[in-house]
């Protein structure tokens, strides 16, 4: 029984805080001032891209694409095989299989 004599304290206690608590007076544009900075508009900051634009971003894609179509092209117009093993020629790299000494 001493704990609800303890609870019962507690209670009384707690109520009698609830008393002591006076109203407090609030500038009437708190509201507006509070409303204001939540939704003002910030200032973006520059950012160090700034300059890259969508207009050049897709310029600069362009131009990429474009110059990856020419060097593929060129790619494929380019023997390949053939300038190196005339490369190799010329500066006395190629292996003939005659002179293998796996034969």
């Amino acid at each position: 029984m001493e704990t609800n004599k303890n609870i019962q304290h507690k209670i009384e206690r707690t109520l009698e805080a609830m008393d002591t608590i006076e109203t407090v007076n609030v500038s009437p544009f708190l509201k507006g001032k509070t409303m204001n900075r939540l939704f003002a508009e910030k200032e973006e900051q520059p950012t160090i891209w700034s300059w890259f634009t969508p207009k050049l971003q897709l310029a600069t894609l362009v131009c990429i694409i474009v110059l990856n179509i020419v060097a593929f092209t060129k790619l494929q117009e380019t023997k390949y095989d053939e300038n190196v093993s005339q490369f190799a020629e010329t500066y006395g790299l190629s292996t003939n299989t005659a002179t293998s000494l796996l034969n």
